[in-house]
Parts: structure tokens; C-alpha cells; sequence
């Protein structure tokens, strides 16, 4: 329902003039079991006046028989509709609920905390643009919360709200909610939240929910609703790339034919030149029609159709996109996959692959790793069982038009479904956005006769190096933005190591161009092919007993896999250097993002090429927010934690 305003009985035009303008924003409440997320829907409901007086009648009936709140008024009964969700008090189905204030509206997807219900928790986040993860204040953070936290991440949901719910149940304990955002805080450090809050709450009682709580007098922060009605999200859609997949061909009669869809990403205006792909065909935008009429322009995520002043051919599963700005098209990419059905995922099956509008048969070419989501460690798995995280490689029969999902959610997502029984069985992240060339399959031909990374050609053992080094073989790549500070951090990192008696060496992109790679260029290919060089050297320096700190821009996850599997997987952490790219430009002394930006630098990760954040990084680190030395001092850390030295 709609907020109470005085529009209504004043001026009824203005209202609805008022309440169409306003911004939506789409959430989703997680966590673990009994964390109280339908609680905190009913309370957030209840407390902004958004429940007719004949549901809070119905609810206060039912909390006495069904409620879990001792037969006092239990929120959580407005959120659970089904019959089992109130005799169970768990949430089964992911349940939408729609309301509005004064300042925007909101659609809320209520889902289960029960892990056999993981699917349904990923289906609700797909469209979303916050999360609000709830943890129990006496149980902290559990494996369904570390759970539900990956698949936000994954899904690529950028705000984040950590909702530390139950505090009247810990007497309102400032330690205990500061101990429960420092754990959080641990395990998401390793994640891609760029957006991240805490609130310490009590849905039951309302405690910072809507207003104020005056129990917890040591917390001064914003109440949850007064940030969902405040988050800025205009930046979060992608308005840059167009991309309209064509749904339908309407074609009344023999004057008028109008190509029908979503416009899933970009902005496109009447008389601009478009491309359709896969015929390659160029033309113009002649209108842009609407059940209101013909616009001037369209955006995401408008319904519309458009018309062309030539006649060409296009039908549904083709996409029309901008001349300059050209998806990837290709019948192999790699992907994230959440596997959602009790039928476990077989390598080799063909299924059926729904992207966008395209329908087209399919298989899982490879499976590379399943993700554990309580270390985020990947382990080698012969298949993914329900719920089940992995990264596989997908071979089509025919080609796609894609972006990477972290570029573009709606051009970069796909489903996989069963093609006898038509059920839904995983849903798909697309990672790379480039096809496999002539060097990359050179690189897969040397990588599969690679037996043993570490094989020794020395009558020196590795044990005997450690013994004479006092330490554990292993590479550090550390990966960022031009300008992030890769460079200095190892450098730092280096002097720290050493004055404490380490052998280490660091080796960077730069330097590695000079000799061993100073015949490739600077495209995404070249990019690669210098990476997996640099593996084979980080290798030989390991095998030799030193510690190796490579920094590298190293924009692609397969390359960074691939150097991984060169180096050995026991020896190779992943450090995301993630300086903000506003800070990387001010750093920039060289002018190269302005060069990209005038479009002399093709292939500039970042501005002109895309740069994959690594799937999971072993540790995330900012230099906007710590200085070279702590930042430094962190990576040792982290080595030390995982045993490679006292």
C-alpha cells in the first residue's frame, strides 16, 4: 500500500503525480534461520503505517495461535502467507511485499534462511539492488549468513546493510555488536561489498527500525528505514552500454514494423545509429513508440518497441545494440553457476541455455572448482550438488551477444534448464567477456603439458630450502587498477619481509616487459600471454625457496587462474589492491586515463576494457583507507595466519 498523504484529499493529481516520480528501490532481507527477517518486514510494515487495520486485525488473532512471540503481536505474520510457514514459523517462499513513504517505493523479497531453501534466496536477490543481511545477536555470524553474504556478492548487489537483530535478547550490548561487526567485517573483507553498514536492531520491538532507539544511546548512526529511504543508487544501473534484446516483431499491417523488448542497459534517442547483431546490419533509430506514444528517448529497464528507417531483419534472441559499443560474441565463456536443483550438475549434459531472449542448446564444458563458502576457498569437485557454488567453462551451440555480469547484470546473467523436464536448474553469472583466441589456446597447450608446477630438476630438496630459509615457498599477486598502489605495497611488503630475514623478490608488470615480455603489446590477449609468463618466473622463484610478490593489473580471472594452476594452487594467494578508480586518476602522473578517455588506449582495464574482480580474493585491501606500510603489513599478516613463517 501507499503512505498516508494529505495530496489525497487535497489534490489527488499531484498525488499520484508525486507518487509516480518517485525512486524505486528493490531489497532483500537474508540471513540465517530464525534470524527474524519477516519479523523485521512486519515491524518496518507495521511501524510506517503501512498495514490495513483488517491484516493488523487478522495478525494480532493469529499471533496468539501461530506467532512465535509468546501470544504478543508478532510482525512476522505479515510477511508469512502459506500454511506451513505460520506452523512452522520458517520461511519457505520468497514473499514480495510492496509499500511506499513519502520519499520512494519499495519492493522487499522476504526469503528463507534454511539452506535447502538457497535457491529461492538467490532467485529473490537476482533483481535487487540493497541487502539486508539480519544475524542474530547471540549467535553472530553463522554458515547461512556467510552463505547468503557470497551470493550478494556474486549477484553483484552493491549496498549492503548488516542488520544485528535481536539485541533486547544480549541487554543491548554495545561489545557484543561491535564483536559481531568485526567478525563480519573479517569475512567480507574477501567478498566485492563496496557498500557496507551496520545497524543493531530489535525488529520485535521496533528498536532503530523506524525510529530511534533510546535503549541503545552508544549507537548515533541512521535507523533502517531513514537509510533505505536515503541510499543512492542512481549510479548502480548501467546507462552506457545499450542493449536491447529483441522479444517480439510487431507487425500490424504492411506500413509498420516495430521491434519489441526490454531495453535491458543503456540509453538510445531517435536518430541514433544502431547495430544489429548477429547480421552486423547498421541503421537508424526512426521512433521509439510507447503505449503513451512515441518518445524522444529510451533507458533501462523501459518496455517499448522500436522502429528503423531500413528494412532489415532482426527476430527474437537478436539483439540491437550502439555501433561503437559491441557486446562479446561467442559460444564459449566462462561462469559462475548456483546450482539449483536436487539433480546434481553432469559436465558433458546438454541442457538449455536461456539468455536475454535466446533459447539455445548447450553444454558444461568444464567444471573447474566449487567454492566453500564458509572460507571461500576452491576445492576440485567432479560435480555441484543443490546449492553448490562453482565456476564452469560453457560451450553453446550457436553464439550469444554478452557482457560480463559485473558490467552488466542484464546481458551477463543466464539460467540453465533441464531440457526434458523443463525445471530450472542453476542460475549463471557470465565472468569474461572475451572469446578464446590463437595465444589463449597456446597458453591452454603449454598448461596441459605442465604436469607438476613444482616439478624439481635440482638435488636440492624444497625441504631443504625451507629449512635453510626458515619459510614456506609462495606468490602473492597483487592485482588492481593502474594507479591502485600494487607497486609500492610489494615494495613495502618487500623491505618489511626482508628486514625480518626473509628471502623474497618482487617482480611487476612493468619490469617483466622490459626483458621477457618486451615483444608483447598492451591488448587483453597480450595482457594474458605477459601474465602467464610471469607465472612460469614466479614458479622458478618459488621452486628456489624465495616468497614472490607479483603486481600486476592482470584484469582477467581466467588469466589469473590459469597463473594460479602454472604456480601451483598451495602456493598462490590473490590480494584485490581495490583503490577506488576516482583515487587511481589523481595518482595517474603518466596521463593514461585521460589517454583512454580520448580513445587513444583501446584496451585500458578499467575505462576502455573491463576489469574482473577477482571471484575470491584471499584479502581485499583499500590504500584510500589505510596507508602503503599498514596495507603492507597486512599481506604479512596474512602470510604468517596461513603458516608460510613464524
Amino acid at each position: 500500500m501507499s503512505h498516508q498523504s494529505e495530496l489525497i484529499a487535497t489534490d489527488i493529481d499531484a498525488y499520484l503525480k508525486q507518487h509516480e516520480e518517485k525512486q524505486l528501490l528493490r531489497f532483500i532481507t537474508c540471513g540465517s534461520v530464525d534470524d527474524g527477517k519477516s519479523t523485521l518486514i512486519g515491524r518496518l510494515l507495521f511501524d510506517s503505517k503501512m498495514l490495513y487495520e483488517d491484516e493488523i486485525s487478522k495478525i494480532q488473532r493469529d499471533s496468539a495461535t501461530q506467532g512465535s512471540a509468546g501470544g504478543n503481536f508478532d510482525p512476522a505474520l505479515a510477511t508469512d502467507g502459506l500454511k506451513e510457514e505460520r506452523e512452522q514459523g520458517i520461511t519457505i517462499d520468497v514473499a514480495y511485499r510492496y509499500f511506499s513513504t513519502a520519499k520512494r517505493k519499495f519492493i522487499i523479497a522476504d526469503t528463507p534462511g534454511h539452506e535447502q531453501y538457497t535457491r529461492n534466496m538467490a532467485t529473490g536477490a537476482s533483481t535487487c539492488d540493497l541487502a539486508v543481511i539480519l544475524v542474530d545477536a547471540r549467535h553472530g555470524v553463522l554458515t547461512q549468513t556467510r552463505r547468503h553474504s557470497f551470493i550478494v556478492s556474486l549477484l553483484g548487489i552493491r549496498h549492503v546493510v548488516v542488520a544485528v537483530n535481536k539485541m533486547d535478547l544480549v541487554d543491548f550490548s554495545e561489545a557484543r555488536y561491535e564483536e559481531i561487526c568485526s567478525d563480519y567485517r573479517g569475512f567480507a573483507t574477501r567478498l566485492d561489498l563496496p557498500d557496507l553498514h551496520f545497524i543493531p536492531i530489535s525488529a520485535l520491538h521496533g528498536d532503530n527500525v523506524v525510529d530511534p532507539s533510546g535503549k541503545m544511546p552508544w549507537y548515533q548512526g541512521s535507523t533502517l528505514m531513514n537509510f533505505l529511504e536515503s541510499v543512492y543508487i542512481g549510479s548502480d544501473r548501467n546507462l552506457r552500454d545499450f542493449r536491447f534484446p529483441v522479444q517480439y516483431v510487431n507487425r500490424p499491417h504492411l506500413d509498420y514494423r516495430g521491434f519489441c523488448g526490454t531495453v535491458a542497459s543503456g540509453t538510445i534517442r531517435q536518430g541514433e545509429e544502431v547495430m544489429v547483431l548477429p547480421s552486423r546490419q547498421t541503421t537508424k533509430i526512426k521512433s521509439i513508440d510507447t503505449f503513451e506514444g512515441s518518445q524522444a528517448e529510451a533507458f533501462a529497464p523501459l518496455a517499448v518497441t522500436l522502429t528503423l528507417t531500413d528494412e532489415v531483419d532482426a527476430s527474437r534472441g537478436d539483439m540491437i545494440v550502439r555501433r561503437g559499443n559491441l557486446p562479446t560474441s561467442s559460444d564459449t565463456f566462462n561462469a559462475m553457476l548456483v546450482w539449483m536443483n536436487q539433480e546434481p550438475l553432469i559436465p558433458g549434459k546438454t541442457y538449455l541455455f536461456k539468455h536475454t531472449t535466446q533459447m539455445t542448446p548447450g553444454t558444461i564444458e568444464t567444471l573447474h572448482y566449487q567454492i566453500d563458502v564458509n572460507t571461500l576457498h576452491r576445492s576440485p569437485t567432479a560435480q555441484l550438488e543443490l546449492n553448490e557454488i562453482g565456476r564452469v567453462r560453457i560451450s553453446l551451440n550457436s553464439p550469444i551477444h554478452f557482457d560480463a555480469y559485473r558490467r552488466n547484470q542484464g546481458t551477463g546473467s543466464f539460467i540453465v534448464i533441464d531440457r526434458i523436464t523443463n525445471a530450472t536448474m542453476a542460475a549463471g553469472m557470465i565472468l569474461d567477456g572475451e572469446v578464446d583466441s590463437p595465444r589463449r589456446a597456446i597458453w591452454d597447450d603449454e598448461e596441459s603439458q605442465t604436469t607438476d608446477a613444482g616439478a624439481q630438476v635440482s638435488e636440492v630438496t624444497s625441504d631443504e630450502r625451507q629449512l635453510r630459509f626458515g619459510q614456506k615457498p609462495v606468490t602473492v599477486l597483487l592485482t588492481g587498477l593502474t594507479g591502485s598502489g600494487k607497486s609500492a605495497i610489494a615494495a613495502a611488503c618487500e623491505r618489511q619481509l626482508f628486514d625480518a630475514g626473509r628471502a623474497v623478490l618482487v617482480i611487476d608488470g612493468e619490469g617483466v616487459r622490459r626483458g621477457l615480455s618486451r615483444d608483447l603489446s598492451f591488448t587483453a590477449e597480450d595482457r594474458n600471454e605477459n601474465l602467464r609468463r610471469a607465472a612460469h618466473l614466479a614458479a622458478t622463484l618459488n621452486d628456489a625457496g624465495l616468497i614472490c610478490l607479483a603486481a600486476f593489473v592482470s584484469p582477467n580471472e581466467a588469466a589469473r587462474q590459469k597463473a594460479g594452476a602454472i604456480i601451483g594452487d598451495q602456493r598462490f594467494l590473490v590480494v584485490h589492491v581495490a583503490t577506488p578508480v576516482g583515487i587511481c586518476r589523481k595518482r595517474d602522473t603518466k596521463q593514461h586515463y585521460a589517454q583512454a578517455d580520448a580513445g587513444k588506449l583501446p584496451d585500458f582495464p578499467g575505462v576502455t576494457a573491463p576489469y574482473e574482480i577477482p571471484d575470491a580474493a584471499d584479502l581485499t585491501i583499500n590504500p584510500a583507507e589505510k596507508n602503503v606500510q599498514q596495507c603492507a603489513a597486512e599481506i604479512i599478516e596474512m602470510l604468517r595466519s596461513r603458516g608460510f613463517f613464524r
